[in-house]
């Protein structure tokens, strides 16, 4: 049933190697969300696994019947409450390089989509250092849009924040929400992640639940944390502080009418698309 509003949580861990431990805290984050009135709660990038890029190959699994993905369905069905993991490691027919997987359960524990992570964090930053993702991981292909409530959530996961046409093809799809589970680094989140954040809800109109990691965790990774949501006039309306814990916002569709009516820029498309 379409909602006039949809009470969201952004999560932020500092997930590490041992997948059990890992859930556990998602476990206890999403309980008190529900305790704070959400209805949806996004769970960062790496959520269930954040150890050495070639270690995933052991924690891959299949959507079907998989240890992380079962545990996504029990916290979205012991909690009544839709819950999307935001990428974790998912078995492909090339046993090195699994998907990196972003999985929405619904509030009966029954699934609602998939997303495979389309753009893979390859990039040398110096003596931030070299990330090389595709190493381990197979890139998806599928832009996906889901629903819940009855606003349309355009899926992603942290690097693909950086290509905007991406969210071009989210809106043209419907999204009204952009779910961005991540793990940006700390030496690019610091100049970049508010600014991309802003930039794609400006664009698409669109709220932003945006979920991250945050501090250190195996083999040096630093990453910069601050979950936020976005409103579509690019207004940070709630931000987390460092550490583990969660945000959480309340989506109106009567800002997303407002905005989109009073600066219609969507209709006002010439390039990419097909409108005389």
């Amino acid at each position: 049933m379409a909602k006039d509003e949809l009470v969201v949580a952004a999560v932020q861990l500092n997930s590490q190697a041992d997948v059990t431990q890992n859930l556990d805290s998602c476990r206890e984050l999403v309980e008190r969300a529900k305790r704070r009135g959400a209805e949806l709660v996004l769970l960062p990038e790496n959520f269930a696994f954040f150890g050495a890029e070639l270690d995933k190959r052991q924690v891959a699994e299949s959507l079907a019947d998989g240890e992380i993905s079962n545990a996504i369905r029990r916290m979205a069905q012991d909690n009544s409450l839709c819950v999307i993991g935001g990428g974790f490691p998912e078995r492909t027919a090339d046993a090195a390089r699994p998907h990196n997987t972003l999985l929405a359960v619904g509030p009966d524990g029954k699934d609602i989509a998939s997303y495979r992570k389309i753009h893979l964090f390859d990039v040398e930053l110096g003596s931030a250092g070299k990330y090389a993702e595709s190493d381990a991981t197979s890139a998806g292909a599928d832009v996906a849009v889901a629903e819940v409530s009855g606003f349309k959530l355009g899926l992603s996961i942290c690097y693909d924040l950086r290509f905007p046409e991406l969210y071009r093809a989210l809106s043209d799809l419907g999204a009204e929400v952009l779910l961005v589970p991540a793990a940006f680094t700390l030496h690019t989140g610091k100049d970049h992640w508010h600014v991309l954040l802003r930039a794609r809800a400006i664009e698409a109109q669109a709220f932003v639940v945006a979920a991250a990691q945050q501090g250190s965790h195996p083999g040096n990774r630093q990453t910069y944390g601050h979950s936020l949501v976005v409103d579509p006039w690019g207004t940070v309306i709630a931000e987390a502080t460092d550490g583990v814990g969660l945000v959480t916002a309340t989506l109106e569709r009567a800002r997303l009418t407002t905005v989109r009516r009073s600066l219609p820029s969507l209709s006002h498309r010439k390039l990419g698309t097909s409108r005389a």
